[in-house]
């Protein structure tokens, strides 16, 4: 007779205590420290609209994120990169298959401290300081000073975004001073006045100074229409197509309550791509 009861009464105290700890959703979200901030800011609306809802969140970088969706141990990825072919293969071997959704749009900024004279640099000079060939400002316009090179971590997207569109995959110097997060760069900078990062859009303030790429400004304008030369876009990874509690939650940010919420976080909303989610590459 129990065993008939049970589902029953589940149900009913779902009915009954909707909001409650009884039937409560549970999301996990890990990665990406850039997209972190857009997570965030969504998931507390989220969570305020829905009370029956839970969601954790963490950061660590989007490696990580991928590798905790290959392991099951997250419902969604964060990623500022797409999945690698190799990360594909190890998680169709273990039954996941990934699936990105498209969120929002960044711009990959380099800053350099506000007392810095520079403004601009192009691809080419940005490529050649991260690879330790140009080591001091003067070389660049700047000041007679040596460049102190800070860097993301390799579990990063960012890192591997920056090392695909301005190293065109050359190795990062030696000496840069690797960061964990998009924070601690702003940090350092702010603090250094020789040095020069990189961070997504959205973790911009006044106390670093953002540079021109080939004399194009980071901006939601530039980074839509491809004229910064350091755009990409910013994912959320599941297994399969999202369903359930994931598929809402994702379908909220990118709802136009979402998105502009994406937008208060300083990154670019969707309004105006075209394209919103892609499978992974096989």
């Amino acid at each position: 007779m129990n065993k008939f009861l049970k589902p029953w009464l589940l149900s009913l105290l779902c009915l009954l205590f909707s909001a409650g700890a009884v039937c409560a959703e549970n999301i996990v979200i890990k990665g990406s420290t850039t997209v972190l901030p857009i997570a965030q800011a969504t998931l507390e609306a989220y969570m305020k609209a829905n009370p029956g809802v839970n969601i954790s969140l963490s950061g660590g970088g989007s490696g990580d994120g991928i590798k905790s969706l290959i392991d099951k141990s997250t419902d969604i990825a964060n990623s500022s990169r797409e999945i690698k072919a190799k990360e594909v293969e190890l998680a169709k071997s273990k039954g996941v298959n990934p699936v990105a959704t498209i969120v929002a749009i960044d711009a990959i900024t380099p800053i350099v401290n506000p007392k810095n004279k520079v403004r601009n640099l192009t691809i080419d000079q940005l490529s050649q300081i991260y690879q330790g060939k140009i080591k001091n400002w003067k070389e660049v316009g700047g000041d007679d000073l040596k460049i102190v090179v800070i860097s993301r971590d390799s579990s990063s997207g960012t890192f591997e975004a920056w090392a695909e569109m301005v190293l065109n995959k050359a190795k990062v110097a030696p000496t840069a001073q690797l960061q964990a997060s998009n924070g601690a760069i702003v940090q350092a900078i702010s603090k250094n006045r020789y040095a020069i990062g990189y961070i997504g859009l959205g973790y911009l303030n006044k106390s670093v100074k953002p540079l021109t790429v080939n004399g194009v400004q980071a901006s939601a304008k530039t980074a839509i229409s491809k004229e910064y030369p350091v755009a990409r876009p910013l994912y959320m990874y599941t297994n399969g197509q999202p369903a359930g509690g994931v598929e809402k939650f994702i379908k909220f940010v990118l709802s136009p309550a979402g998105q502009e919420l994406v937008a208060k976080e300083g990154f670019v909303p969707l309004a105006g791509t075209k394209e919103k989610s892609k499978k992974g590459k096989k």
